[in-house]
């Protein structure tokens, strides 16, 4: 056998020994790892975890553009009453949560809120929205503001109720 060859089949054993002690050393840090039940998830769980699937979409899909949004409705006092939190990505709008307080409904709040989101995502390059007002028996006079349509629907949650899965055109 030639130097060469000789030196090829010692570089690859090699690479196998240190590929094979690598995959030892992961394997007992694994069995290490345990599981642990948090009742108050915090910021380190929230970016962790979230940073971790973040990074993993980017790796399989490409980098998404993600982007959180937040719309506050205030009162004269500055406290809380309404808003809306979200996050554009993949072109698309998506509303996690819609809320204003039970007073101001019917007041058009929730269709300002609404229309604020999409004109930011129209802004960033959104092209649909994807959205989910309250577990509700109809939809909200809101969702029909918006022209939205039903792709999805959970029968009985919570019980007694249906939840909606809308969508809309930009």
């Amino acid at each position: 056998m030639s130097e060469a060859v000789d030196d090829s089949l010692e570089r690859t054993r090699d690479e196998r020994q240190i590929a094979l002690k690598a995959y030892e050393r992961s394997t007992r840090e694994w069995m290490r790892t345990y599981i642990v039940y948090v009742d108050k998830p915090g910021q380190s769980e929230w970016a962790t975890i979230g940073g971790g699937i973040g990074a993993y979409n980017e790796e399989q899909a490409g980098d998404d553009s993600s982007k959180s949004l937040c719309f506050a409705l205030r009162a004269p006092d500055e406290g809380i009453v309404g808003g809306l939190i979200g996050a554009t990505h993949c072109d698309q709008l998506y509303v996690d949560l819609m809320w204003v307080k039970s007073e101001l409904r019917g007041c058009g709040y929730g269709h300002r809120l609404l229309t604020l989101a999409e004109d930011e995502a129209r802004k960033r390059g959104a092209k649909m929205p994807i959205w989910t007002p309250p577990a509700s028996r109809r939809q909200t006079s809101t969702s029909n503001k918006h022209r939205c349509q039903v792709f999805g629907e959970l029968q009985d949650f919570p019980p007694g109720y249906q939840r909606y899965f809308l969508t809309t055109q930009l």
